[in-house]
């Protein structure tokens, strides 16, 4: 599986129907879904978060930390047609704090091994761990290592490291993305120490550029909200990663704008497509507009296809695309 690019789980963004976008702009870019706790699987509307087409290669993340329990919820994600299951052992919020997971498991290795052991032996597709460097005052090097040891015995040899450490009180999930200070060095340095993994680093990568000087130093980069408020940076990314074609914009929105309507069909209001346009046209002239019309206008109880096609027509984006004006 070829990992030099991915786009991060992110809740809240990274459902399916971004998913989706995500796939026309790359068709090779490794997708992650939102975290999903085991329990929302084993006992919730488990089609409901299994539900996705047309994203492979795609990861399936889960929160949790009973061994049994994730194993049976890697079966499900399996059988759903997902290429890989990942256990989220970096998010710091409160109501994964709740739970004892995401971050949290970075106190406890041992379970953490018992975790991967339990999801690897139950199915046949790479289980994958991403982590923090740290969490609070634990946040040295050989912290670090340690974990990644741990896990590395129990064989686990695929890490997604976001290279900040997780503070778990004080800070908001939002702060712990950018508060905490990047740290790659203890990405390079553990790349070294266990050369036969895979390392992909997460954190702080924002452009096109950051994106090119870090490439040749790790195994893969992984980016996430930067690709959120600008989907269309993928395209750019994908070419610079695999020299794929760069797609046209307004082409991809009229594929996108198909899959609104099939799915508007099957009774999905519109909210959940179009919220993932609003930074679609990040960079053109009248983004600004696009994305204020479709603010306005896409939780009406009556929302339908003609909210995207009037903010294109409000805002000129497409003759300005095609004009070339920024």
């Amino acid at each position: 599986m070829d990992r030099r690019l991915s786009v991060a789980p992110m809740m809240g963004c990274t459902d399916r129907h971004f998913r989706f976008l995500l796939r026309l702009l790359s068709p090779n870019a490794m997708l992650y879904s939102e975290m999903i706790v085991t329990g929302a699987l084993l006992y919730g509307e488990k089609e409901k978060f299994l539900n996705h087409s047309n994203d492979a290669p795609c990861s399936f993340q889960l929160g949790g930390s009973d061994p049994k329990e994730l194993a049976m919820a890697a079966t499900l994600i399996e059988q759903a047609g997902y290429q890989e299951v990942n256990l989220n052992c970096g998010c710091p919020s409160d109501r994964v704090q709740v739970g004892g997971i995401g971050a949290c498991l970075m106190a406890k290795p041992e379970l953490v091994a018992d975790c991967y052991q339990a999801m690897s032996s139950a199915v046949g597709i790479p289980v994958t761990v991403k982590t923090r460097i740290g969490i609070d005052d634990s946040n040295d090097y050989q912290f670090f290592k340690d974990f990644v040891l741990t896990l590395y015995e129990a064989g686990c040899r695929t890490f997604i490291i976001h290279a900040r450490k997780a503070i778990l009180k004080g800070l908001t999930p939002k702060e712990n993305r950018d508060i905490p200070p990047l740290k790659y060095h203890y990405v390079y340095q553990v790349m070294k120490e266990l050369p036969d993994a895979t390392f992909i680093l997460n954190g702080g990568i924002k452009t096109l550029a950051d994106f090119v000087e870090l490439k040749p130093q790790t195994d893969g980069l992984m980016l996430g909200r930067a690709i959120y408020s600008n989907p269309y940076l993928l395209a750019h990314l994908e070419n610079a990663t695999f020299s794929t074609a760069l797609p046209s914009q307004l082409d991809i929105l009229g594929e996108y704008r198909s899959y609104i309507i099939r799915q508007l069909d099957d009774r999905v209001a519109i909210k959940h497509m179009i919220k993932h346009l609003l930074g679609y046209f990040t960079g053109i002239r009248g983004a600004k507009q696009f994305r204020r019309y479709l603010s306005t206008h896409m939780f009406e109880d009556d929302a339908n296809i003609s909210v995207l096609d009037n903010a294109l027509e409000a805002s000129k984006v497409t003759e300005n695309i095609i004009h070339g004006a920024i």
